[in-house]
């Protein structure tokens, strides 16, 4: 029992003495940590983290605002929900850089140009949050993440001009992110069907590794340049991905045309019934979740909730049912015309059109044709009119 107390007492004496923030010395550095991209879907867009080194007080740690616990109950109900707690960690650097080493995952070093006294304040910054209920954060994927805190703590210690985004800001968030989602098709997909009308928007707040570290390159503290210097720590390898049919366009193609080719009532039905439901999702999504990227989901005008109702439904109002999502098609498709991931939708957009069109009793492939006779035939009869 007495072992037991003394060891708890240790921990306790141990707790209060890593809280308190020792006095940096003039040797000491800070730098920013800008991480490359990994291959899961949660380090597709890099990471950011911050370096603390002091020879003097044999002192270097990485601070982590990435850090999240997959065993939280509920994961993945939180993450959907938006309130999933992300938190401050903090490593030793060898750790942290044997991780990236492992993974081949290149990391860059930005060593800041800071006084002493900045230092000093952005180190007990750290670490009160570290050591209080602060450390916890909750995560949104544009507008806090581990990029933007290091943002925040950084803009907080700085006098003058305040870190801002200088890349491109004329595009939009979807088209900034499509180049991260290159040769993963299907991540590619689920994002662009999950992310709504806010991704639209013009991509004017910081909120990516790369360009947080672009920023720090053209930012002044003091008259000086913010970056003192720039090192890579890791090389890393770059992940050419090699092309793969069943992770590409042309098998959702030939999937969908090989469903077209059925030509079963039963089949489109069911296609477009968990269409409705994917639909459905996308709907209640946006009403239960906090992350405002995923709500005015205009996909579910594709994926339309009506669907859900046409395999129960007489022949009566099916048709009005299909007269309606038929316009909310021509709808969405004229929405679509200038985003960038029309091409992707395209294959899902053409498939529900003629699923909805046979089922309505007609051959949309036999259009052209009628109406070609039709015109034929006028002409012909024109001809005998004149004679």
């Amino acid at each position: 029992m007495i072992k037991k107390l003394i060891f708890v007492l240790t921990i306790l004496v141990s707790f209060i003495a890593s809280s308190q923030s020792p006095k940096l010395s003039n040797n000491s550095t800070i730098s920013v940590f800008t991480c490359g991209r990994g291959e899961e879907l949660y380090s597709t867009f890099g990471h950011t983290a911050l370096r603390i080194k002091d020879k003097v007080n044999q002192l270097d740690v990485v601070f982590n605002y990435g850090t999240f616990d997959f065993r939280t109950e509920n994961f993945y109900l939180k993450f959907v929900k938006g309130d999933l707690q992300y938190f401050l960690s903090v490593s030793s650097y060898e750790d942290f850089i044997i991780q990236y080493q492992l993974e081949k995952r290149e990391v860059i070093e930005q060593t800041l140009n800071l006084t002493l006294a900045q230092k000093q304040k952005l180190f007990e910054a750290l670490n009160n949050n570290l050591f209080s209920t602060e450390k916890y954060y909750t995560y949104k994927f544009i507008d806090r993440n581990c990029t933007t805190m290091v943002v925040d703590k950084i803009n907080g210690i700085l006098s003058g001009e305040k870190i801002a985004k200088i890349d491109d800001r004329s595009i939009s968030y979807r088209r900034l992110l499509y180049p991260y989602f290159e040769n993963y098709f299907w991540y590619k997909l689920g994002i662009n069907i999950i992310f709504g009308a806010k991704t639209d928007d013009k991509a004017e707040k910081l909120f990516l590794p790369v360009e947080l570290m672009n920023s720090l390159n053209t930012l002044q503290n003091d008259n000086h340049k913010l970056v003192l210097a720039t090192k890579k720590l890791v090389e890393g390898e770059t992940n050419s991905v090699k092309f793969s049919f069943f992770n590409s366009i042309y098998f959702i193609i030939i999937l969908l045309f090989i469903i077209l080719l059925t030509n079963k009532k039963w089949v489109y039905k069911s296609f477009l019934f968990l269409c409705g439901l994917l639909g459905l999702f996308l709907c209640l999504v946006g009403l239960y979740s906090q992350h405002q990227e995923v709500l005015w989901n205009y996909n579910a005008l594709l994926f339309n909730p009506l669907f859900l109702i046409l395999p129960f439904i007489g022949c009566k109002l099916s048709k009005k049912i299909i007269f309606v999502s038929l316009s909310m098609v021509f709808i969405y498709s004229i929405y679509m015309f200038n985003k960038p991931h029309l091409v992707i939708m395209l294959p899902f957009i053409l498939t529900i059109i003629y699923m909805l069109i046979k089922l309505n009793g007609k051959n949309p492939l036999k259009l052209l044709t009628s109406i070609k006779k039709n015109s034929t035939q006028g002409f012909e009869n024109n001809i005998e009119v004149q004679k």
